[in-house]
């Protein structure tokens, strides 16, 4: 059914198969668009770094970088005519070259090659992008300190291997949470500030450069990148994929950390257990009654996803030549992918941390559901000094096996007993009392900025 305003574009990357990117900052950081002002940024810089250095006039500078304008440019045109090459550059090239005019046109490119171009401006749309990630992930930090904070008392079943063990704090959760956060972006920022420019001519070698009568073309990329605000590449890394690699590792690491923050809350936020909810749960449409925990959901969805596509970009490292044929151009789509994917669930992250609902009385009163036993370890090791090792630990199996099919507690059953009259077993079964340093802990957390 076509909308009242008419179809939309055909080829419109809107992500409607993609909500967990869909609208957010980073989707426009990576769209087509935002590639395009990458790529022209990349051309532009080009030519004032060459006029820095005294290779192009000024004038020409001035005029490249007035013409490098995203606006005039068709997006679609400029895809479709990429297949005649193989990459969106050589067409770029054309259409600049023709808006410069023929007296700067010539300076346009000048000395460059294709790979040069999209490799700096892939970078320049990472580094975007990153710090919008950057900025999201701060949000979630702060959120999640504050939840730490303030349940930094609040008791919970610990749980192992999907039961029940000792008892933990939710503060003690959300703090490994943030931790985790913080580990992401100490990553993010450490890849972000030492992404480089790339330029390096046909084969690397800046041969061509030279011919254009730069007495010392080594000093270009250097000029380059400063026009750029990228670091200056100490190699022309054209099939030296470090920065790549780099950019998957650290993306692939912030997807599986808030994906360890979405698995918990979809575990805690089952009906049955429902210690935690988001606090906007998405509809469902066919059960009115459901809130489901969208935000957790669509940031689990990346997790799964991002490990795959890093690995098609370590996959790109293995570059054949001096400039490979295929495998730069294999890292384009994950690359970007990679990119949405990470800076939707930073979003969805930091959404999901600020309106996080915490039902303390349902942690306390699942404490009780093993009827006394998860402080068991603790009876084990306080018993022992009255009883002996061996009366200890023999009697607590015995009371286990008793307190669940008599369904009463431990504590009862062992207040039953003659041996234990003077021991208080008031403190000693409370799960409360039995947290551990889980305070400490977390204050000592709070403390990393």
């Amino acid at each position: 059914m076509t909308p009242p305003d008419g179809p939309a574009p055909a080829g419109l990357d809107a992500g409607l198969l993609a909500p967990g990117w869909a609208g957010s900052p980073a989707a426009s950081a990576t769209s087509d668009t935002a590639y395009l002002r990458a790529l022209l940024d990349a051309e532009a810089a080009l030519t004032r770094a060459q006029a820095s250095l005294g290779l192009a006039p000024a004038e020409a500078a001035t005029a490249v970088t007035e013409a490098a304008d995203a606006d005039r440019f068709d997006v679609r045109s400029l895809a479709e005519r990429a297949r005649g090459g193989g990459n969106p550059v050589i067409p770029l090239v054309a259409d600049l070259t023709k808006a410069v005019g023929e007296e700067y046109g010539p300076y346009v490119h000048r000395g460059a090659t294709s790979q040069d171009i999209m490799d700096t401006a892939t970078m320049l749309v990472a580094v975007r992008t990153l710090d919008l990630v950057l900025a999201d992930l701060a949000r979630t930090e702060r959120a999640l300190a504050r939840l730490a904070a303030e349940h930094r008392d609040t008791v919970m079943p610990g749980r192992t291997l999907t039961q029940h063990a000792v008892p933990t704090t939710f503060g003690l959760k959300a703090v490994g949470w943030r931790s985790l956060v913080l580990d992401a972006r100490d990553r993010i920022t450490h890849v972000r500030d030492t992404l480089p420019a790339q330029l390096g001519g046909a084969s690397g070698t800046l041969a061509a450069f030279s011919a254009y009568g730069a007495e010392d073309a080594t000093a270009l990329p250097a000029a380059y990148a400063r026009e750029l605000g990228l670091q200056a590449p100490p190699l022309p890394w054209h099939t030296l994929r470090t920065p790549v690699a780099d950019l998957a590792g650290c993306l692939a690491f912030t997807a599986g950390a808030l994906g360890k923050i979405a698995a918990d809350v979809l575990t805690l936020a089952r009906t049955e257990i429902a210690e935690l909810a988001e606090g906007s749960g998405g509809g469902s449409s066919a059960m009115p009654h459901k809130a489901n925990p969208v935000r957790s959901t669509l940031i689990a969805a990346t997790a799964r996803r991002a490990p795959q596509l890093a690995a098609t970009l370590y996959g790109a490292v293995a570059a054949e030549d001096e400039r490979p044929a295929g495998a730069w151009h294999a890292e384009w789509e994950p690359l970007r992918e990679l990119l949405r994917l990470v800076g939707g669930a930073a979003r969805d992250a930091a959404e999901l941390a600020e309106g996080l609902q915490v039902d303390a009385d349902a942690m306390r009163d699942h404490l009780d559901l093993t009827h006394g036993l998860i402080v068991s370890e603790r009876l084990s090791a306080e018993l022992t000094p009255v009883l002996g090792r061996a009366r200890a630990k023999e009697l607590l199996t015995k009371l286990a096996r008793r307190s669940y099919a008599e369904r009463r507690s431990l504590g009862e059953l062992l207040a039953e007993e003659p041996a234990l009259k003077d021991v208080d077993l008031g403190e000693l079964t409370d799960p409360a009392h039995y947290t551990g340093s889980a305070g400490a802990l977390i204050d000592r957390a709070l403390e990393r900025r």
